[in-house]
């Protein structure tokens, strides 16, 4: 069955997971393997069970292998051949592909390489969304992190100002009257697999 104006809010989950983990010797984080899997299908799947129903995945670093090795269906895998000029090209690449679909009101970012963040932490972001104008971000003892969820009438501006590795991090700082956090540090644990020694939180 497709939405309806009447079944809420269309929240698209945006995965950002073209990293080529320079830190972890070149092994893009994607491909890293957590519960058996790539990192990139843990993710994905933890997007869908917090209630995203349509996922936009950006690759970039061994996109190949990624499409080759991870279980995606129904996903929207997004190109973004400029990856390695950090996060913000990918944050980009992915809300031009949300706009080109036409069909979310809303944008749910998450990381691929943040396990620790589970579904509970998506439901309660997607929940304070009010309006394609909503900007809202999980926080962690009152510090903004992510998921971050970005309106559809903001997509434009937050991407214009995504450069290097700062992702939305400008545009939300600009913008931080209009962001509402939402505190989920009782439910997931915010740390990002960057180094060797940050592979141990893996399962």
């Amino acid at each position: 069955m497709g939405h309806t104006t009447t079944e809420g809010p269309r929240i698209a989950g945006l995965l950002l997971a073209a990293g080529g983990g320079r830190r972890l010797g070149g092994r893009p984080k994607a491909l890293l393997e957590h519960r058996g899997r790539p990192l990139v299908e843990h993710a994905v799947g933890v997007l869908r069970a917090g209630g995203c129903e349509v996922v936009h995945v950006v690759l970039g670093a061994a996109a190949g292998s990624v499409r080759e090795r991870a279980s995606l269906p129904g996903c929207v895998l997004v190109d973004n051949p400029d990856w390695a000029e950090g996060m913000g090209s990918s944050l980009r690449a992915g809300l031009v592909s949300l706009a080109a679909a036409g069909t979310a009101d809303a944008a749910l970012v998450s990381l691929v390489d943040q396990p620790g963040i589970g579904p509970e932490a998506v439901r309660r972001v997607a929940a304070a969304y009010r309006s394609r104008d909503a900007l809202v971000a999980a926080a962690y003892d009152g510090k903004r992190g992510h998921p971050v969820l970005i309106g559809a009438d903001r997509w434009a501006g937050a991407g214009a100002s995504a450069e290097g590795d700062r992702g939305a991090r400008a545009y939300l700082r600009e913008h931080r009257g209009a962001v509402v956090l939402v505190e989920c540090g009782d439910v997931a644990e915010a740390y990002d697999i960057d180094t060797p020694q940050d592979l141990a939180h893996l399962e």
